[in-house]
């Protein structure tokens, strides 16, 4: 094989050049993006060693710029007429496309060059229903095939025969016409129409424009046809072994924190860093319970994991869309655009949900900054005025704008800050108790502060979130998690009395329960019962028998948690009334509280992991 260094050489400052094009505009996933390149690199550089595609898995929540990454980098490498993103379904039937093969074909890909082909949302073509059982599939099978050394058979084959056939049979009739002194036209053979010329492109797998065939003869054809039949090569798979294939998706079961999409008020950096902690088996599990094993094997080991944005990922999000922003002003109107710091809190607090990524970051810029600032341009240009500066006064609730000389304000609230200002009073106080209940028992059981408390958020409800760090599971601190979840409901019945405790434990019980029934039936922690009750024929069978265990554990881990609230009252009421106050709280505070009344309270970082020193117990 004859190797070109002078071009491998000029095809690698490309893809440098790449890399630092998807650097500058991605905020936050350096560390994707240099292992993308990594792994691309021989696909690039020197497509034609290879002999089976190239595979990466992108996975991560939503709004974090998977898909967005690959369509930079196809425009980047100037691969767009040869990139293709497929978003496959088992269960959408009004698709009348059915496999990849046929996909590939309506975009003239179903060749042997170099592509790229992205199937994005992966996660909805799962082949096992939610119960893990396997779900009637007929479409799109031909995706694993692909998968798996890269070629996708012909399955259907032109019949390239008749073609020769009705050619010779013209030919033998236009002879039998001159012998009978028939008048034949002596003009050249015609060409071939272009849907004729499609077909036979397709089945020749010929890399040439249709335009092309139609110019040549019949004759011209059937000679091309007879070749081409005889290499054989006609019958042969398709072989895709020059392709990156890019697989996209979001794993909800990898990113359990993938599912509080509503919160706005927990730290972004306590989201990041527990999406720091999934691993590449976080990932194959996830995959194990929407796939069937051996389809799992297929998508290979390259599975590059986005976290979630850091706090100050946002920020520089944030202000990139104003910088964007002043520039577009200046360009577009002559005007200079002048933004306080105060405009990019306002976007924070209301445009920032961790899990929801950049998305919701984009539309609070419009809303709150572009949409009012048209009024202003226009009061601007009307006054011939060639500058704008806007303030916010969180205070106030308003928008203070100065155009040149000219003063104007805004009354504006931000539309998540206008829903924290609606919590009542009396339910905040009900909540902060609520809340302590929780933290009170978090702190005396693992002696550590919670990362957040937080009685005041953003939700049509009044509600509120104790954060904790991860805890390794363990007989004993299923126990203490167990405990923890009951102490929001009964603080409030230790404080107001049973007759005024809430319904916001209503969540709390369940997850209790959750955990009460994998401890029995699960785990086999319950000395009575050591089968596995949670597979389906034993759970048929024997469900009533564990009922009764799992109540009585409940029962007494209730009774348990009431006394160890009772025991630290003082230091309960202490933290409620000040989370009460104060509306959220930090772990120092907290565990500042909890000094004060002889709790110890170790402060640890996001991402810390509570486990028992096994190494030095070994």
């Amino acid at each position: 094989m004859y190797i070109n260094l002078e071009e491998i050489n000029q095809r690698k400052a490309e893809l440098e050049k790449a890399k630092a094009l998807l650097k500058e505009h991605f905020i936050g996933i350096d560390a994707i993006i240099d292992s993308l390149m990594d792994y691309i690199q021989v696909w690039y550089l020197m497509p034609e060693i290879l002999n089976r595609p190239i595979i990466v898995n992108l996975w991560g929540m939503t709004g974090v710029g998977k898909t967005d990454l690959i369509r930079k980098l196809v425009k980047a490498l100037s691969f767009q007429d040869r990139f293709l993103e497929v978003e496959l379904s088992n269960i959408d039937n009004t698709r009348w496309i059915s496999s990849v093969t046929e996909t590939l074909e309506r975009n003239e890909l179903n060749d042997e060059r170099p592509k790229i082909i992205l199937f994005d949302e992966i996660q909805r073509f799962n082949t096992l229903d939610h119960e893990g059982k396997p779900m009637d599939s007929t479409k799109f099978t031909d995706f694993w095939e692909l998968l798996s050394d890269g070629k996708l058979s012909k399955k259907e084959k032109t019949d390239l025969d008749q073609y020769l056939y009705t050619y010779m049979y013209n030919q033998k009739m236009n002879q039998k016409r001159k012998l009978r002194g028939e008048e034949v036209s002596d003009t050249p053979d015609e060409g071939i129409g272009w849907w004729e010329a499609t077909q036979l492109k397709k089945a020749l797998a010929l890399d040439t424009d249709i335009s092309n065939l139609t110019d040549l003869t019949q004759k011209d054809i059937f000679e091309m046809v007879k070749n081409e039949k005889k290499k054989k090569k006609i019958y042969e798979p398709v072989d895709h072994s020059k392709t990156l294939i890019i697989i996209s998706g979001n794993l909800d079961e990898a990113f359990d924190m993938a599912r509080q999409t509503s919160e706005s008020d927990i730290d972004a950096d306590i989201f990041y860093a527990y999406t720091q902690k999934v691993t590449l088996v976080d990932i194959k599990n996830a995959l194990s319970r929407k796939f069937r094993p051996e389809q799992v094997a297929r998508f290979g080991n390259i599975h590059l994991i986005y976290t979630s944005l850091r706090k100050k990922d946002f920020e520089e999000l944030i202000s990139r869309e104003l910088s964007r922003v002043i520039h577009s002003t200046q360009e577009k109107f002559d005007i200079t655009l002048k933004l306080t710091h105060a405009i990019n809190e306002l976007i924070y607090r209301n445009g920032v949900f961790p899990v929801q990524g950049v998305r919701p970051v984009f539309s609070s810029v419009i809303d709150i900054l572009e949409t009012n600032l048209s009024k202003l341009l226009f009061t601007a240009l009307v006054g011939g005025e060639k500058t704008i500066s806007i303030d916010y006064n969180s205070e106030k609730n308003q928008l203070i704008a100065k155009v040149e000389h000219h003063n104007e304000v805004i009354p504006y609230v931000g539309r998540i800050d206008k829903i924290r200002e609606s919590n009542v009073e009396d339910n905040v106080a009900s909540i902060s108790v609520h809340e302590s209940g929780h933290a009170i028992a978090y702190m005396v059981l693992f002696g550590l502060a919670p990362l957040q408390l937080k009685s005041k958020v953003a939700s049509s409800y009044a509600g509120g979130f104790t954060f904790p760090h991860q805890i390794y599971e363990t007989r004993e601190t299923m126990i203490k998690k167990i405990k923890i979840y009951l102490a929001g409901g009964i603080a409030e019945e230790i404080i107001f009395g049973k007759q005024r405790a809430s319904i916001g434990r209503s969540n709390d019980r369940e997850m209790a329960t959750v955990l009460a029934s994998d401890f029995i039936r699960k785990y086999g922690f319950d000395d009575e019962f050591q089968a596995v009750y949670t597979l389906e024929f034993a759970y048929t069978m024997n469900k009533y028998a564990t009922d009764t265990d799992i109540e009585k554990m409940m029962a007494r881990l209730v009774a348990e948690t009431n006394e160890l609230l009772i025991t630290n009252k003082k230091c309960l009421l202490s933290l409620s009334n000040l989370l009460n106050t104060k509306g959220s709280l930090e772990s120092k505070e907290m565990a500042d509280v909890a000094h004060q009344f002889d709790i110890e309270a170790i402060v640890k970082e996001e991402g810390f992991l509570k486990i028992e020193a096994y190494k030095q117990m070994l």
